[in-house]
């Protein structure tokens, strides 16, 4: 094994190798950071150019480009509160309200430690643990899907600010939105046009929630710029504030890794599930929401977590673990290795290849974040009246690449206008954007229980996995009702 291994390390260390993984990490971060332009597109642009590739660098540029543009989600919502990537949603939530105190550099600095921990700690379960992960994930069904989705819910009450009421609000409005297209029986819901039969993509809605609210009040509140945000300055994230993150880097890059490994779950779920657990058990869980590094760690460790994961059930079982290893599987097969238990018996050599230019990747993500980070920079400079358009031309043509849809541009025109208006009646977006992405997760596991049992719904509580998150769920809804409760009583106190 060891020989193999070091033929291996000798293959994948080459200058060819390098500039490939170079040119994907790179060019996987440019596109993360531009709103609308997903690692998805990505991937599948680039997979015509692996047909004349040797098998293992080809594999290595798509997977370079993954976790490229995972990461380069949180650089354009730190800046301009547009994350590039749904999985990025969570980091605007904490880096936008910093980089306004003028902490951006901090915040990208952040970003990219839980980032690149996430991403190595995901290659070493890559490598260690894809045999026992998988087994796991054959033994997660539709219940323990439909009661790990229903968990991760919960993280809408962390989310809501300061009216858990407007907050539920907010996540009942996604849920309702979700319910959008074809089910998967076939009807057709709120299918008023032949367009909304295939139900609304996540690009559209994020960033209209998110990016186009901030475009209007520009504009509509003529706001004057903030000159403590350009400054982003030298601001390195000292040795203090990594350590107190660090317990939510390892928590989220361990969730980020379970959830990987389980399929067509990814990298947003992930991200979500991470932020709220670490602003449950945070002593600073007060301050997510409002500029807290720890709530980016959280965030940032477990979406990059999940893309080394996300390989775990495709290597061993041949089973893709999301969207874009669903790409990389007919990469897989053009080159002519089929992914499953035999990989491991019959292309051996070709799998430490892998995984040893996985573990180089983690060490070109930390370089290319660095001085994608300082290229990113200016745009804090940019002026106002020359950034908006920017922003929005690149909003525009970013959803409208995704499948050529004016229908998508249209949606996220209005969610743009629903986003503003929610910001009026200062009624949270996150919990709404939450729900939206969680919604047809919970919808079609709760479906296909209750179809394999025959409409009994004892099934949901069959194994000890639902066991387990059903406690769960009761103890954190438990937690958030003494929570209100006690702010109640506050309240009266103050008015007393």
């Amino acid at each position: 094994m060891l020989n193999d291994i070091l033929m291996a390390l000798q293959a994948v260390a080459t200058l060819e190798n390098l500039l490939i993984m170079i040119a994907g990490i790179w060019g996987g971060v440019i596109i993360g950071a531009i709103p609308g332009m997903t690692g998805t597109m990505a991937v599948t642009l680039a997979l015509p150019f692996t047909f004349y590739m040797d098998p293992v660098p080809s594999i290595l540029m798509l997977v370079a480009l993954y976790k490229g543009s995972t990461y380069g989600g949180s650089v354009s919502a730190i800046l301009i509160k547009t994350p590039g990537t749904a999985s990025a949603a969570c980091t605007a939530l904490d880096g936008y309200p910093l980089a306004q105190q003028g902490k951006a550099g901090k915040a990208l600095n952040m970003a990219l430690y839980s980032s690149v921990t996430g991403d190595f700690i995901s290659n070493l379960s890559l490598i260690f643990l894809a045999a026992p992960l998988a087994i796991l994930a054959l033994r997660v069904g539709p219940p323990e899907y439909f009661m790990l989705m229903l968990f991760a819910l919960t993280t809408v009450a962390g989310v809501s600010g300061n009216s858990l009421l407007l907050g539920l609000v907010s996540a009942a409005m996604g849920l309702l939105l979700a319910t959008a297209g074809e089910d998967i029986y076939g009807s057709f819901r709120f299918a008023f046009t032949e367009d909304m039969q295939a139900g609304l993509s996540v690009a559209p809605v994020l960033i209209g929630l998110f990016a186009l609210p901030e475009l209007i009040k520009m504009i509509v509140m003529r706001a004057a710029p903030d000159n403590e945000t350009a400054k982003l300055g030298d601001q390195k994230v000292s040795r203090a504030e990594f350590m107190r993150s660090f317990k939510s880097i390892l928590r989220g890059s361990s969730i980020g890794v379970i959830m990987g490994a389980i399929p067509g779950i990814g990298p947003s779920a992930a991200a979500f599930f991470s932020y709220g657990e670490a602003q449950r058990s945070s002593k600073n869980g007060k301050n997510f929401g409002k500029g807290e590094l720890e709530g980016i760690a959280a965030s940032e460790s477990a979406n990059n977590g999940a893309c080394g994961a996300t390989m775990i059930p495709l290597l061993a079982l041949g089973v893709p673990g999301d969207v874009i290893t669903g790409v990389m599987l007919g990469a897989f097969m053009i080159q002519g290795l089929t992914p499953g238990p035999l990989l491991f018996q019959t292309n051996i050599h070709e799998i430490y290849m892998l995984f040893i230019g996985m573990l180089f990747s983690s060490v070109l993500l930390f370089g290319a974040g660095k001085l994608t980070m300082r290229m990113f920079s200016y745009v804090a400079h940019i002026p106002q009246t020359l950034l908006t358009p920017t922003v929005l031309l690149l909003c525009l043509f970013g959803i409208y690449s995704i499948s050529s849809s004016m229908f998508d541009v249209t949606v996220l025109l209005i969610m743009g206008c629903v986003g503003f208006g929610m910001f009026l009646l200062n009624i949270p977006a996150a919990p709404f954007l939450i729900a939206f992405i969680l919604g047809p997760m919970i919808e079609d596991n709760l479906r296909r229980a209750l179809a394999i049992s025959r409409g009994e719904p004892g099934i949901l509580l069959s194994s000890p996995i639902t066991w387990v998150f059903a406690a769960l769920i009761i103890f954190v809804v438990t937690l958030t009702v003494r929570r209100e409760i006690h702010k109640a009583k506050e309240r009266k106190g103050e008015v007393a």
